[in-house]
């Protein structure tokens, strides 16, 4: 899947463009979309940090009256737990955001961990390489900087994929920018990441030809 976007096919919501689909989290979107079929009126919803899932869960819960409990690990068990049961009695869908399902969230009350693991697992993945020049885009458009194609380009082959490293590495190209007066280019991408880490798996450079 190449296209970006947005998610379910109810009428658009000016919050909806906050959030791209991609091959990294359509599957997720397809199993709060179809939610009338899960097994319980209850989903966990798990994804890396910066991901979206906690905006995903928001739109849900606005189209489709569901509920929503984000953090979850950080939440008190005993209120997850009621929330689930009265998911169930009102046939009203929860959606549980965590970092990840029981077991790798040791959840220590145990009907509340049974009620989790028979609850369908939503996933969003890493980001794709399709979604993270789409999120390059939308973030450096956010800042006003004028990022070329070539420039995003040669972010893709350098920046770790996922969503943090993506945010992280705007930031710290807009600084840049700010502070050294110069407009956004790959030498000063270049100078500016290798100073900061964030480049990984550094790509050769790609051969210039001759006019």
């Amino acid at each position: 899947m190449s296209q970006i976007a947005l998610p379910f096919d109810w009428p658009p919501d000016p919050r909806d463009d906050e959030f791209l689909v991609s091959d990294s989290n359509a599957r997720a979107v397809q199993q709060l979309e179809h939610w009338s079929t899960w097994p319980v009126m209850a989903v966990v919803l798990t994804g890396p940090r910066k991901s979206g899932r906690s905006l995903l869960a928001r739109i849900f819960a606005a189209k489709s009256g569901g509920e929503i409990i984000d953090d979850a690990e950080r939440q008190n068990e005993t209120a997850i737990f009621h929330a689930w049961n009265r998911a169930q009695a009102e046939h009203r869908p929860l959606v549980v955001v965590a970092d990840a399902p029981p077991p790798e969230w040791s959840v220590k009350l145990p009907d509340l961990r049974s009620r989790l693991t028979a609850s369908p697992v939503a996933r969003i993945g890493p980001p794709d390489e399709t979604l993270m020049q789409a999120l390059f885009e939308r973030q450096f458009l956010r800042r006003g900087l004028d990022a070329r194609p070539d420039l995003i380009q040669w972010l893709l082959l350098r920046v770790e994929r996922s969503h943090v490293a993506i945010l992280r590495t705007v930031d710290i190209l807009d600084q840049a920018v700010l502070a050294r007066h110069k407009r956004l280019s790959i030498p000063l991408a270049r100078a500016t990441l290798q100073e900061a880490g964030l480049i990984a798996g550094r790509a050769p450079e790609l051969p210039i030809e001759a006019p």
